[in-house]
């Protein structure tokens, strides 16, 4: 909870997108660009995922530009039509054929009215005249001729609704497929008109089985959609499509397909599908919430598309197909000429052949391949709102850049990933735009706060810090700049004092500029190891250096990194006199002091200069240690304090102490190998010193004289032992103490 109240700013800033995005979703604050990048995004979708594969069950005859030039000018005379349906249902032996084409004035073509007048007027005194028009009238009633074609058959015909001010009607509509009172006074959101261009009644009464061919065009002026049921002062008529593939399946009634209410109320007002029921047998076909359905589009669309079988109507008419060919086919009539003005805006392509779609739907419907958005897309797209902007507002303020990238995008592909599935499994429609705009923005807005405004902080931080702490800390101090301050506090940390031995002596042989590069050298190397080592530097105080461990990053194992730098130190002068030697420059020596306690570390100093620095009794004993190093002859000196956190170094116990201003005296030790690293010789040597120092402390002194001359026996080379072998010669002058408690007291620093 301390993060999220620390970071509040943020996850609001965060939370701005969502906020929009829920209004939008629930209808409170319309985004049209929104709709507009769900359209985009399900025609690209859409595209994708044709199946671009030949429909062998359905044809088309096309009314195209070959037809129009062999046949005529449309409309073409009702006895060609004739010839042209028992051809298709006769001959060629088509299951079904549909009309995409209206049949709303009689025709007048054959010239019968003109005959018939002449006879009843100008020739009436001729009775062969009469005779012979009453022999041929029959064929000449073009409609008539078109009707009986028609009859009995299975032929579906097709008509439109219109909408306009003076709501003009014309033609015989069908009977309606459901009334008002199935609907049990739910207000459903019908596609609704108020007039119609319909077949005339000659035509109507042979073929009673129609429907519209209208489809909805959305406000880019594209059609993706067909209403399966409109509303026409208060009945309900059916599609082309829907009536084709009822009279399919047996021609099933039609009823409303309400959800299951069992966790819903009476008032739910949504249509989930259309049902057709025939005996004991349903079928559901789902709708959204204007009972339509979305066209399952196959390919690009046209002839050369390759969805569906194209035959020019000429070559029907002219009997060019052999017997057959069309067997048990469904077969729609429309048209692809321009003229004609039946090519549609479509997702798929900008002159897509009216015909087509309704064929698209018929072969959804046979495949029981439905898409739609359900009607409680809403709900779904309030759901997923929710559950992205809350996870990437509550955890895109803790990550890193690149941790913040990974969960965006995967939140995203989740997004998509779900989408998709349930498009491609279940057929359903869902929003996607708003959601990824939303997380977009979510992790646009996050990104950019913390850019212009945790950023600021973040490199104050890193300008306070960066002269003494190593980049690498720096770089994870900025990550939660809220969590470091220069403000002094105390804590448990290492300190470490470094001095340069012989400096004095140098700086009296050395000219300036000699002794400036020489020192710059030194400490670059002692400073990079101290860096390196998670270490930050404190100050240098001429030819010493002062650091410590554990502030102001937290680092639990300050001691044991305290103790490795000490070593790697040494090491590191060691191979910087091997090149001295062989430049003739003078060798030089460190002396380094380490103690573990409490500290005050902090900004100190003045309003004129200040520095992030240590101070308490444990730094002064750290200091004291390293003035030691010179008189025990090592490299460095331990406080017992640090022995005990640096685990798994092997050491050597030096002496007690009681330096200047402290009453207790402490054990110090000289740390001689890192963790495992351990030669059997030094462990001899160790053992053997251990045995020696015990003797010391318990004065016996020719005990204690054996083990140092085996010591010296073992390293000659080293100071410590030659030191306390004086030591005892002078002890022995003196007598037995009881008291003694084995510590060497220093009264200088």
């Amino acid at each position: 909870m301390r993060l999220f109240s620390r970071h509040w700013p943020r996850i609001a800033v965060t939370l701005i997108p969502l906020v929009f995005a829920l209004l939008h979703a629930s209808g409170a604050l319309r985004l049209d660009v929104l709709q507009r990048l769900d359209d985009i995004l399900y025609d690209a979708r859409l595209r994708a995922t044709m199946p671009r594969t030949l429909d062998e069950r359905i044809v088309i005859v096309d009314i195209d530009e070959k037809s129009l030039a062999e046949a005529g000018r449309w409309p073409w005379g009702r006895n060609k039509l004739a010839a042209l349906v028992d051809e298709l249902l006769g001959r060629q032996q088509a299951a079904l054929l549909g009309f995409d084409v209206v049949f709303a004035e009689a025709d007048d073509s054959s010239g019968l009215k003109r005959l018939q007048q002449l006879a009843r007027n100008e020739l009436k005194d001729q009775p062969a005249f009469t005779d012979k028009l009453g022999q041929i009238q029959a064929s000449l009633d073009y409609d008539a001729v078109f009707a009986k074609s028609l009859a009995n058959k299975p032929v579906v015909l097709g008509y439109y609704f219109t909408s306009d001010r003076d709501g003009r009607v014309n033609g015989v509509l069908p009977a309606p497929v459901m009334g008002r009172e199935a609907l049990k006074g739910r207000p459903i959101r019908f596609t609704s008109w108020n007039g119609f261009g319909a077949n005339i009644d000659t035509i109507a009464k042979a073929a009673p089985l129609a429907g519209f061919f209208n489809s909805i065009t959305e406000g880019d002026g594209v059609v993706r959609s067909i209403p399966l049921l409109a509303e026409y002062k208060g009945e309900y008529y059916e599609s082309l499509s829907l009536a084709m593939f009822r009279m399919l399946v047996g021609q099933p009634g039609v009823e409303p397909g309400f959800p299951q209410e069992k966790f819903l109320t009476r008032n739910y007002q949504g249509l989930e599908s259309i049902l057709l029921k025939q005996g004991s047998k349903t079928l559901a076909i789902p709708v959204d919430d204007r009972v339509a359905t979305l066209v399952p589009f196959r390919g690009p669309g046209g002839a050369s598309g390759g969805s569906y079988r194209y035959v020019s109507a000429s070559d029907v008419l002219a009997g060019k197909m052999a017997p057959g060919q069309l067997k048990d086919k469904i077969v729609l009539l429309g048209t692809t000429a321009p003229g004609l003005l039946d090519l549609r805006v479509t997702p798929v392509g900008e002159t897509y052949p009216g015909v087509e779609t309704h064929a698209n739907v018929i072969s959804g419907f046979l495949d029981g391949k439905v898409f739609v958005k359900p009607d409680y897309a809403v709900g779904f797209e309030v759901v997923m709102l929710v559950l992205s902007g809350l996870t990437l507002a509550l955890a895109l303020p803790l990550l890193s850049a690149p941790r913040a990238v990974a969960t965006s995008a995967a939140v995203t592909a989740a997004l998509v990933g779900l989408n998709f599935w349930l498009y491609s499994t279940y057929g359903l429609v869902l929003p996607l735009a708003t959601a990824l705009v939303m997380a977009l923005t979510a992790f646009a807005l996050n990104m950019s706060y913390g850019y212009f405004v945790e950023s600021r902080s973040k490199r104050e931080l890193a300008n306070l810090f960066g002269t003494y702490v190593p980049p690498e800390l720096v770089d994870e101090m900025v990550k939660d700049p809220d969590s470091y301050s220069m403000k002094a506090s105390a804590k448990e940390l290492t300190v470490m004092f470094c001095d340069m031995r012989g400096f004095t002596r140098m700086s009296e042989t050395m000219e300036p500029t000699q002794l400036q590069a020489l020192l710059n050298s030194v400490f670059s190397r002692l400073t990079d190891l101290i860096r390196s080592n998670r270490g930050t530097i404190d100050k240098y105080m001429g030819d010493c250096v002062m650091a410590f461990w554990g502030a102001p990053v937290e680092t639990p194992e300050h001691a044991a990194l305290a103790v490795k730098t000490s070593l790697e130190m040494v090491q590191a002068v060691r191979r910087l006199n091997e090149e001295h030697r062989s430049k003739g420059l003078p060798e030089i020596g460190i002396g380094i002091g380490l103690n573990t306690g409490s500290m005050c570390v902090g900004d100190m100093g003045s309003d004129i200069r200040r520095s992030y620095t240590v101070i308490g009794d444990a730094v002064n004993l750290g200091s004291r240690l390293e003035g030691l190093s010179k008189i025990y002859g090592v490299d460095t000196v331990v406080s017992a304090s640090t022995r005990e956190l640096a685990t798994g170094f092997a050491w050597q116990e030096l002496d007690k102490v009681r330096v200047k201003g402290k009453d207790q005296a402490v054990a110090i030790f000289c740390p001689v190998a890192l963790p495992g690293q351990l030669d059997k010789q030094l462990g001899s040597e160790l053992r053997e010193w251990a045995l020696a120092l015990r003797a010391y402390r318990d004065q016996a002194w020719d005990d204690c004289d054996v083990h140092l001359l085996n010591l010296q026996r073992m390293n000659a080379q080293k100071y410590l032992y030659r030191l306390y072998a004086d030591r005892v010669a002078s002890m022995r002058l003196l007598p037995f103490d009881p008291e003694w408690d084995g510590a060497t007291n220093f009264e200088t620093k």
